[in-house]
């Protein structure tokens, strides 16, 4: 069922983050297969059996994503299940990910591959926290008229 075409606060925002998360994890992966020593913070075998790890994960967030901008753009009541998904998608990620740069000191000691990564920890975990928030806050409203 879909609802009016008000915006809620911030949706734009919360709209564009999405859209940048996905276009950006799209391309890290592309360049991941296609010229991984442009993208490799690390360049041991067990680092990159790590990061092979995460496609499927990341396939995941990716496609909730896609999922909260469609459901926004349709007024869906859905919308606010796939945001949460993905904000929850995208806090995992950066649990999974942020232990490992730590244990192995990757944000340290991989000089720019290094800074890289502590950038899309951060950028993981702030799109988390703002996806969980605003579902949370406009969860009422999310509901559009269901």
């Amino acid at each position: 069922m879909t609802g009016s075409r008000s915006r809620l606060p911030g949706e734009r925002f919360v709209t564009a983050a999405m859209g940048l998360a996905v276009v950006l994890t799209v391309a890290y992966w592309v360049l991941w297969y296609a010229a991984r020593s442009s993208v490799a913070s690390n360049h041991r075998p067990a680092y990159y059996e790590f990061e092979n790890a995460f496609p499927l994960a990341d396939g995941w967030a990716v496609l909730c994503l896609l999922l909260a901008l469609w459901g926004l753009h349709r007024r869906s009541a859905a919308a606010g299940l796939w945001l949460a998904a993905a904000g929850g998608a995208a806090l995992y990620l950066f649990g999974m990910d942020v232990l490992y740069d730590l244990e192995r000191r990757i944000w340290w000691r991989s000089g720019a591959g290094g800074w890289i990564e502590l950038v899309i920890n951060v950028l993981t975990l702030a799109l988390g926290i703002l996806l969980l928030r605003w579902t949370w806050v406009h969860r009422r409203a999310l509901r559009f008229g269901d």
